[in-house]
């Protein structure tokens, strides 16, 4: 008789798209998350936090087909109730999406405007690549049911601050501004947005949008093919362009050509591009109220700067668009220099609540992409001072666990990170190769001697290893990198001891 086969052991592998975060790493997005956490805190935001979990509908960007939702989100179905079907339910693929149905929800009951903040992981059923996760983290801020453009300059110079209090020093960062109404003037001008029908010229529109987000990658003569005719890439296939004129090509590449050296100066060229429309006017109008704004505060275009070239989301954005770029360069796998780009984008979206009520709700708001932000800080050497290892206790005596216990206990309750070993405690070399997998500055040592003296050895693992690695003799004299101290006197001497490391 043939023997049943065994059930397949299942393969210990993450999957695509997701990633594991151990130890240092958790460490250093927290005290990321609680640097921003204190900046919002310190601005008047309340911390928000919502499920992960919202219906379909709530997240309005995707609707249910045959099967399931747009592939965009992790989505399924409930299961149906009588002849009810199931509802639809995703997980939330940002923060803002969630805040929308709140500000819905609970209109009643929240004040208004609505300021909040929220960090969480986000999940985006999208093909993964390098660098390209499922899953990541989001830190947004936002005010809801406010329309005045000090809202927006508020974010701004909020922004400014949080980049500049998680690590990133002034010269190293810029935080630049756009307006969505500006260029919807400017495609007034150009002939391809009527104010008098607004699904007239449509496609067109879209077409130029994306033209325009195309910038950094095609350059100015492939973002002008694609307003026109359109355009062939290497590899044969045509993309079919918005149609414009050369001349109506010719005022959209004004638009991303207006940066001047001044503030004023960009604001000046903008109303001639946009001034012929009344919706562009406003625009330029509240671009120049910002950037009075935030020069009253102290912020100037070191720090914050008017920049038409910003174009991320103004599909989705309704007034001023603002997006932070990290100006420093880093150096790429293959070692070549580049610049480390955008870690944070936002803007104003006035239509997102109106879904749920009927009414228009203005709302403002930025998001910060934590785990890039944290790439950038570790690639300048910014991170890690959170990651330390705790102290460990090792034990050289299995009936004297107690004590072990007691001394981790006092260095806890002085304030210091600290363990007892819990592996077997036959090899001590073990204890200490686990020590340095741990990351620990500090092994607490007492065998039979040192208790018998009421004293316990000191091994200082920091300077241990810069030691091995051939530190100075000097050094070595100054400061051994073992010392036996009184027991009583631990909680002291290991302070010390980690000062000066």
């Amino acid at each position: 008789m043939a023997k049943d086969k065994a059930p397949r052991r299942p393969r210990a592998e993450s999957p695509k798209g997701f990633r594991d975060y151990f130890g240092a790493e958790v460490t250093e997005r927290k005290a990321m998350l609680d640097a921003i956490a204190e900046v919002y805190h310190r601005y008047g935001f309340d911390p928000l936090e919502t499920s992960a979990v919202e219906t379909v509908g709530a997240l309005g960007k995707f609707l249910p087909d045959i099967d399931r939702p747009n592939e965009g989100v992790f989505a399924w179905q409930e299961d149906a109730e009588g002849d009810k079907p199931g509802d639809w339910l995703a997980l939330r693929y940002d923060l803002t999406a969630p805040l929308a149905r709140v500000a819905a929800q609970y209109r009643n009951d929240i004040p208004s405007p609505y300021r909040r903040y929220a960090m969480g992981p986000v999940w985006r059923n999208e093909k993964p690549g390098p660098g390209r996760f499922r899953q990541f983290y989001q830190c947004d801020a936002d005010t809801v049911g406010s329309g005045s453009v000090a809202a927006d300059a508020e974010i701004c110079a909020m922004l400014a601050d949080t980049l500049e209090a998680v690590g990133i020093p002034r010269g190293d960062y810029i935080v630049r501004v756009n307006n969505r109404k500006v260029l919807n003037g400017v495609m007034e001008v150009a002939g391809v947005l009527d104010p008098t029908d607004p699904e007239r010229f449509f496609a067109e529109r879209g077409i130029v949008l994306r033209a325009i987000d195309k910038l950094d990658r095609l350059g100015t003569d492939g973002v002008r093919a694609l307003l026109g005719e359109g355009r062939k890439d290497e590899s044969g296939d045509f993309t079919k362009g918005a149609g414009l004129s050369p001349d109506q090509a010719e005022v959209v590449m004004g638009f991303m050509s207006a940066k001047r050296e001044t503030g004023a100066a960009t604001v000046a060229r903008l109303h001639e591009l946009a001034g012929g429309s009344a919706i562009g006017l406003e625009g330029v109008q509240e671009l120049e109220m910002i950037s009075e704004l935030l020069a009253a505060q102290g912020y100037g275009p070191d720090r914050v700067e008017i920049d038409p070239s910003v174009v991320r989301g103004l599909g989705y954005y309704t007034g001023p668009v603002f997006e932070a770029e990290l100006t420093f360069e880093i150096l790429d796998e293959k070692g070549r220099k580049r610049q480390f780009g955008s870690v944070a984008g936002g803007g104003r979206y006035d239509d997102l609540v109106k879904r749920f009520t009927g009414q228009s709700v203005p709302a403002t708001g930025v998001s910060i992409g934590v785990d890039r932000l944290l790439a950038a800080l570790q690639a300048k050497g910014r991170a890690g001072d959170a990651s330390a290892g705790p102290v460990v206790v090792t034990v050289m005596d299995r009936e004297r666990m107690a004590d072990y216990l007691a001394m981790a206990g006092d260095l806890r309750r002085a304030g210091i990170r600290a363990e007892v070993y819990l592996g077997n405690p036959k090899n001590f070399g073990n204890q200490l190769k686990y020590a340095d997998k741990r990351g620990s500055p500090v092994a607490v040592i007492q065998g039979g001697d040192e208790a018998g003296r009421g004293t316990v050895v000191l091994k200082d693992l920091i300077l241990g290893a810069r030691i091995a690695e051939g530190a100075s003799l000097e050094e070595w004299k100054a400061r051994p990198a073992q010392q036996e101290v009184p027991r009583a006197d631990l909680v002291a001497a290991v302070r010390a001891m980690l000062e000066q490391g």
